[in-house]
Parts: structure tokens; C-alpha cells; sequence
């Protein structure tokens, strides 16, 4: 069984960037495919960005533009989610997720371990 601990989040202002970071300890990181989620407060948690086990395969949500990059190092058991241009509505908990298996998931439901989360708040 993966545990799973996000760091980095904090206050920024709009325009700002942040680096999220996601260490994995307890099982064979290079076997899990790797996401990213937020949930921002009164709605449900939404899917932002995946990563496959090599890292050579990414997925984003729409709404993500561009702005963010979704990388893995598994050689350090850690999934990275770097995000540029912030605005205030980006400002949630952040999650990271594993899954043993191959591809891309982007369904919250496919993630077996969840991270405790980090708050990430962004003023105007």
C-alpha cells in the first residue's frame, strides 16, 4: 500500500506560480499512474491533471490551458504539478492520487490512494 504526501501549496497572488509536490512511500512508485485533483470548498472534487507510470504520457483538464505541467521523477518517488497564471478561482485543496496500472486516469474513482491535500489560495 502507496502513501502519499502533497507539500507546496500556500497563498499567492493572481499571476503567481506555485509547485506542488507529491511524495510516494511504501510501494514500487514507477508501478502507479499518477493524478492530480482539487476540490474547492462546496464542490466536488474535480480532476486537473495525470501522468502515466513512465511519465512520457499526460492528460489535463480543460480548464488548465496551458498553465500548468503535470511531471513525475521516480527516481525520488514523486509526482510534480507545476502551475503558472494563477487566478482566484484555482484556489482549492489539491490532491494527489495513485493506481496501479498502465495509461492515463483521469476519473477520480479509478485512484485506489489519495493524498491528505494541500490548500492552495489565490487573490485577486
Amino acid at each position: 500500500q502507496v502513501q502519499l504526501v502533497e507539500s507546496g501549496g500556500g497563498l499567492v497572488q493572481a499571476g503567481g506560480s506555485l509547485r506542488l509536490s507529491c511524495t510516494a512511500s511504501g510501494g514500487s512508485f514507477s508501478s502507479y499512474a499518477m493524478g492530480w485533483f482539487r476540490q474547492a470548498p462546496g464542490k466536488e472534487r474535480e480532476f486537473v491533471a495525470a501522468v502515466s507510470r513512465s511519465g512520457y504520457s499526460t492528460s489535463y483538464a480543460a480548464f488548465v490551458k496551458g498553465r500548468y505541467t503535470i511531471s513525475r521523477d521516480n527516481a525520488k518517488n514523486t509526482v510534480y504539478l507545476e502551475m503558472t497564471n494563477l487566478k482566484p478561482e484555482d484556489t482549492a485543496v489539491y490532491f494527489c492520487a495513485a493506481v496501479l496500472g498502465h495509461g492515463l486516469k483521469l476519473d477520480r474513482g479509478e485512484y485506489d490512494y489519495w493524498g491528505q491535500g494541500t490548500q492552495v489560495t489565490v487573490s485577486s
